[in-house]
């Protein structure tokens, strides 16, 4: 099942009862606890904090966290700033924390070049859908060695961004802390990520470990290698919000609805249709047979 989105951009005091996510809202005698407004915890899967007077109790935190839900924090410009998720996602974590460990770096290096060639393959699929010539994204694709020593990613990369919004964005460039859309392409990744790690979690694997990511500083490298292929996906609603003459100069309302939608995106997996979540799952799952030596390749969406 498809778990839910939730997205609290007023004040609120959010708590729990009988294992309900029950949302106060404020009033001049403080908060009411409004008849019916309430969501069962077993059926949500990402909870976003977008506003600096919300207050949520422990108890609503503890079961939130048992329940695999990953919990978003944003700062004061509403940026995703903190993930907070369970330390004990799945029963064979010990197990399946070691065969991570323990993986070999022949093993991350081959799984590395099947993140980049599905990341590539994607990117290329974006680009055919707006008309734009992708021999040479097919061909990096193709020639992705282990460990892509060749940096086909960084080649694929800097022609993917300086055509992908050529039609309506002069020159642009991908930038972090960039001019817009950058921020509506962050604001998505940040949920993408979220996703990635609350699945992750939830397969027995530490987001932490990288199969390529390394920061030290990064507590979710392996997130942020198995989101690559999934980044597509939130480049074409970006692209789309661009292309429908929306105002993207700024993060509004409107920007945020479209943008949690993410989760629920049809992607086709291994030649079966999903929601991106649910699909998310089948490629964590895979990762774990990779690193345990039942299996050698990781489950990817392909892009049409």
């Amino acid at each position: 099942m498809i778990k839910r989105t939730l997205y609290f951009g007023n004040p609120a005091y959010l708590s729990c009862k009988n294992d309900q996510l029950v949302i106060g809202i404020p009033n001049a005698k403080g908060y009411d606890k409004l008849l019916g407004n309430t969501v069962p915890i077993e059926d949500v899967g990402i909870v976003v904090l977008d506003h600096q007077q919300i207050t949520v109790t422990q108890h609503l935190i503890t079961k939130l966290t048992d329940n695999n839900v990953a919990l978003i924090n944003c700062d004061e410009k509403h940026l995703p700033t903190g993930l907070l998720l369970n330390l004990s996602g799945h029963t064979l974590q010990q197990v399946r924390f070691k065969a991570q460990i323990d993986a070999s770096v022949p093993l991350k290096k081959q799984l590395w070049q099947q993140t980049i060639k599905s990341k590539i393959a994607n990117q290329a699929a974006v680009l055919n859908k707006i008309g734009i010539e992708t021999k040479n994204m097919q061909h990096w694709a193709n020639e992705v060695k282990s460990g892509d020593g060749e940096y086909h990613e960084a080649r694929a990369a800097a022609y993917y961004w300086s055509k992908i919004f050529e039609d309506e964005i002069l020159e642009f460039r991908r930038d972090r802390e960039g001019l817009q859309p950058n921020g509506l392409l962050n604001y998505g990744y940040a949920i993408l990520r979220a996703v990635v790690a609350r699945g992750l979690v939830s397969s027995g694997l530490l987001p932490t470990l990288g199969i390529f990511h390394r920061n030290q500083y990064n507590a979710y490298c392996l997130a942020d290698d198995v989101m690559e292929p999934y980044r597509p996906y939130v480049d074409e609603v970006v692209l789309n919000m661009v292309k429908s003459g929306q105002d993207y100069h700024t993060l509004g309302t409107e920007h945020k609805r479209q943008l949690l939608s993410i989760p629920t995106i049809d992607v086709m997996i291994d030649g079966k249709r999903s929601p991106l979540m649910v699909g998310l799952q089948r490629t964590t799952a895979s990762l774990v047979e990779c690193f345990e030596g039942k299996g050698r390749r990781i489950l990817y969406p392909e892009m049409a």
